[in-house]
Parts: C-alpha cells; sequence; structure tokens
C-alpha cells in the first residue's frame, strides 16, 4: 500500500520542443491519456526497466 508521501506529485516545469509536443500528445490521444499522464507514464516504464535492467545504480554510465 502507498504512503500519502508516494502518492504526493512533484511539480516540475518542462520545456519540450513544438514537434515533440505534438508527438507525445499524438500517441497520448491514441492511448487515452493526457499529455501529463504519458509523460508520466513513460518515465515510470524507462525507470521500472533500467531497474529490472541491474542499472539502477549508474552501471550503464561510463566512468
Amino acid at each position: 500500500m502507498e504512503s500519502k508521501k508516494e502518492k504526493a506529485k512533484k511539480q516540475i516545469p518542462l520545456r519540450l520542443s513544438a514537434s515533440l509536443y505534438q508527438e507525445l500528445a499524438a500517441w497520448a490521444e491514441a492511448e487515452f491519456r493526457s499529455v501529463n499522464g504519458q509523460i508520466e507514464y513513460l518515465l515510470t516504464e524507462c525507470v521500472r526497466r533500467r531497474k529490472k535492467a541491474g542499472n539502477a545504480k549508474g552501471a550503464d554510465q561510463e566512468p
């Protein structure tokens, strides 16, 4: 069960190119999400996959 702290959302400013925004907006619409929801979903998936691959501590970065 998630705690209140885990459910709290952090607001951050984000700048995207117009073309990237349009791509994300189209993708979000196709998956019945808001653009914000799509970005959050994609970031969550990337972090999950990175952890699964065992790279959570920066093992994928060059020395």
